[in-house]
């Protein structure tokens, strides 16, 4: 098995939404904002080479979104998804599997493209399964008021209706205190840990790797500067559950040398653990091609 980033640019958003109730005095120094309180922040996916399949962990925000949705998010930098799939010698054709950690805009939207010419969606990836949890694919369909924006039906409705569309299924146990998927139907060596609070079953895959296991912690932990657990977003639909679940899911990644590998921070791409007097902390940051 080998793992690849794949980045496809950056984008911001308030900071004060990303770091919910701690003042902008205690986060400043990790995301320094712009003038208008914006902080920005990669979209990084990441690539399993296993065999003959080639999954993709998340896909970012997509292009099929018209001008004044993407004035909101700044995009901006160089890269994209299909470059970083060349650089591999790939492209989305070679992919086999899709797995989606959940379903907000900026994980999925590169999932659906407009066909040739352009009055109707197809499947990016045409030749890959798409996995997702059936509890959150209906909690992404029928979407509360809270999230409903994150929700679009564009990014979400096409999968399904491609019959490319698998759900995630397999023994689910409570585990430290947070649900463990196992021996499931997406990767026999896979674990997948199921979070409830950011939003109701996001999954993020635990993927054995070099004598350890990489996390892809999506927007568990959108950040290093995420790790201390009150660091918790403003956009979580149930922020006490997200502070248990990571709680538990930082004492589990501890204990078994887990490592991190981040969705969002601009500048971090992985991190190891340490105990500290103030709780759990980063250790060392990395870049996956160093493990």
């Amino acid at each position: 098995m080998n793992l690849y980033t794949l980045n496809t640019g950056f984008f911001k958003l308030d900071g004060g939404a990303m770091f919910g109730v701690v003042p902008k005095t205690m986060w400043q120094d990790f995301n320094p904002p712009d003038e208008n309180n914006m902080c920005t922040w990669a979209m990084r996916c990441l690539l399993i080479e296993d065999g003959n399949r080639h999954i993709l962990i998340d896909n970012g925000i997509g292009n099929k979104q018209d001008k004044k949705f993407f004035s909101y998010y700044y995009l901006h930098g160089e890269e994209t998804l299909d470059k970083s799939l060349n650089a591999l010698g790939l492209s989305k054709d070679d992919i086999t599997d899709v797995f989606l950690t959940h379903l907000h805009f900026d994980h999925c939207g590169g999932s659906i493209q407009w066909n040739k010419d352009r009055t109707g969606y197809e499947p990016a990836f045409k030749n890959a399964v798409y996995w997702s949890h059936s509890d959150h694919w209906k909690w992404a369909t029928e979407p509360n008021p809270r999230e409903k924006a994150s929700f679009l039906k564009e990014n979400i409705l096409p999968i399904q209706e491609s019959g490319q569309l698998k759900f995630i299924s397999g023994a689910n146990d409570l585990t430290d205190g947070f649900e463990l998927i196992t021996q499931n139907n997406f990767h026999p060596q896979i674990d997948i840990a199921l979070m409830r609070g950011h939003t109701d079953a996001m999954m993020l895959p635990v993927i054995p790797y070099k004598n350890t296991n990489v996390v892809y912690v999506a927007d568990l932990l959108p950040s290093a500067a995420h790790i201390p657990v009150p660091y918790v977003m403003a956009y979580d639909t149930r922020p006490l559950i997200t502070m248990t679940e990571k709680k538990a899911f930082l004492d589990s990644a501890l204990k078994n040398n887990w490592k991190f590998f981040f969705e969002h921070d601009s500048k971090i791409e992985c991190c190891s653990l340490k105990s500290t007097e103030r709780g759990i902390r980063m250790e060392n940051s990395f870049r996956l091609e160093e493990l």
